[in-house]
């Protein structure tokens, strides 16, 4: 028996546009070989290894053409809308108390106060407080699809994986958390939404 359910953030609640920021990237002169290493720095920020001025500074050295502002600018490109409908499911899931539940994002210091800023300060308060806990991953230094991430959640909170569901859009993170015992939805963004989870319950 489910009784306690983690999400994901990203293209679970909110919509994202993971395409906008490679775009706006190659505004810059950016080139695909410098993949790799703007995903190493990205993880590194995203456990908080590094500030945010440290993250656009390193970023600057890869494209120098960029200003700090519109580093940022092009780092939170990603980040869209989230839907109303989503917002009411989490709070009509929260307000019947029949499971716990908790948020699990790899994420950074630039993307949660643009996120607040495009929900508005009300809409958020009302989305964060819909869980239990908010785990954010700059914040307690463990990212998905490390194994560490789910043991801390699940010792955090005296879970059992076993009546845990985990709904991540990314087979990766899915995968890790079922070789544990957790139970997983792996959404597919496009064809699938959040709000049907009932049905799968």
């Amino acid at each position: 028996m489910i009784k306690n359910i983690i999400f994901d953030f990203g293209d679970i609640f909110i919509n994202l546009d993971k395409q906008g920021v490679i775009r706006e990237i190659e505004k810059q002169g950016g080139s695909l070989e410098l993949t790799s290493e703007l995903h190493r720095i990205n993880e590194i920020y995203e456990v908080g290894g590094i500030t945010s001025d440290e993250f656009i500074q390193q970023l600057g050295v890869l494209y120098p053409m960029a200003t700090p502002a519109f580093i940022t600018h092009i780092w939170n490109s990603i980040l869209l809308d989230l839907p109303d409908h989503r917002l009411e499911f989490i709070e009509d899931l929260a307000e019947e108390k029949s499971h716990r539940l908790f948020l699990l994002s790899n994420t950074n210091a630039l993307h949660i106060p643009h996120v607040e800023k495009l929900m508005g300060t009300h809409k958020f308060s009302r989305f964060k407080n819909s869980f239990e806990q908010f785990y954010l991953s700059h914040e307690i230094q463990l990212r998905k699809p490390n194994p560490e991430i789910f043991h801390f959640v699940l010792d955090q909170n005296g879970l059992r994986a076993e009546e845990t569901l985990f709904v991540d859009d990314t087979k990766e993170n899915t995968d890790a958390a079922a070789k544990l015992g957790i139970k997983t939805w792996n959404l597919i963004v496009g064809s699938e939404d959040v709000s049907t989870l009932k049905s799968r319950l």
